[in-house]
């Protein structure tokens, strides 16, 4: 009688939280997604202690590998909010293999940490089919991830999202920018919308507005303010590739945290200012009704958001309009936003002049 009280007693893992079963379940249910993303130099299969990626299969022969490593942010917030979850995914990847580009590297693979409170296999599925999907927009295989369920650690229903992606470039093509002068030309890719930076400020502008993430979005007809803010990250990886090896790009900024104003100077050599136009791209309307809600001004605006330009390309003036052509043909949507010119001095730390906003954002 002791010993059944005992064993009728005897605590489990998913006692205290954790469900073993529901994690091996979400396992077998993202094998499929991560064989679709297979690519020269990984087979992408599951299940392993560590993923194994073979460079020379790939095809490289003196590569430097890049790294780097990101998340969604509070992003993630407006899809626990709305149950939303499907482009979250695409946002992780593209926030991790757009900075690998930018060193003239391919991505390669990738790994994603997936936490939560308590495992929803539904709803675990749907954020790594994003991973997935993001994965095959830039042609890195998804070899590996870890899903961690914490109880205590997470309110119930949040999760968070780290990626990290390893990219590879031959030695003789990585882009240092050391050969970036002034009268180069600044082209920018068109951006999806906001991205994923700057959502603590959007969704304290969304407090502010009233609205709900439900209600109809005041600047996209046919969807709610929450789809069209989870609009996903545009991965910009193939076309700049594409334009890399055709000899066409000098240097690459992603316009992430800090927006047009920190991002650019940080691939320009001293010396140089990024003299930008603000009348040259037509901004998405998601800024505009941001920017007047919360009247933030256009320098914030500008240090925050991509404000419609997600990547800018530093190529030679002679090689622009061909630059041009071979994006667009690409799929990108892509404006000559200005040019490089000199600082201050030889040794002045680069920077951005923007111009036009009064016009183009409030004309």
């Amino acid at each position: 009688m002791r010993q059944e009280a005992a064993i009728s007693n005897s605590q489990t893992y998913k006692d205290a939280g954790v469900d073993i079963d529901a994690g091996d379940a979400l396992v077998e249910a993202i094998k499929p997604l991560a064989a679709a993303t297979r690519r020269r130099g990984a087979d992408a299969a599951l299940g392993g202690f560590g993923a194994l990626f073979d460079l020379k299969a790939a095809g490289f022969k003196d590569p430097v590998l890049v790294a780097s490593t990101d998340g969604v942010g509070t992003k993630l917030k407006v899809a626990i909010e709305t149950g939303l979850h499907d482009g979250v995914g695409i946002d992780l990847v593209a926030m991790c293999v757009n900075d690998i580009v930018v060193q003239g590297a391919e991505p390669l693979f990738f790994l994603d940490y997936f936490a939560t409170s308590r495992l929803d296999v539904t709803m675990g599925k749907a954020v790594v089919a994003g991973i997935a999907k993001g994965c095959e927009i830039a042609g890195c295989a998804l070899i590996g991830g870890e899903t961690a369920e914490m109880p205590g650690m997470y309110a119930k229903g949040d999760y968070d999202l780290a990626g990290f992606s390893v990219g590879a470039v031959e030695r003789d093509r990585l882009l240092t920018g050391s050969n970036i002068k002034v009268g180069d030309v600044l082209l920018g890719l068109a951006s999806s919308g906001v991205h994923s930076n700057g959502f603590s400020l959007v969704r304290h502008l969304v407090t502010r507005s009233g609205l709900s993430y439900d209600a109809p979005a005041p600047f996209a007809p046919g969807k709610t303010l929450g789809q069209a803010l989870l609009e996903p990250t545009r991965i910009y990886v193939k076309p700049c590739i594409a334009a890399i090896n055709a000899g066409l790009i000098k240097g690459l900024a992603h316009i992430t945290g800090g927006g047009l104003v920190e991002n650019i100077p940080r691939v320009l050599p001293k010396g140089t200012v990024a003299a930008i136009d603000a009348t040259k791209w037509e901004r998405p309307k998601v800024f505009d009704w941001l920017q007047e809600i919360g009247q933030v001004t256009d320098h914030e605006m500008a240090r925050t958001f991509n404000c419609g330009i997600g990547m800018v390309l530093v190529v030679p003036a002679v090689h622009a309009g061909k630059a041009k052509g071979m994006l667009e043909g690409e799929g990108e949507t892509v404006f000559e936003i200005g040019r490089l010119e000199a600082g201050a001095s030889d040794t002045a730390e680069a920077e951005t002049r923007l111009t036009g906003t009064e016009r183009a954002w409030h004309g």
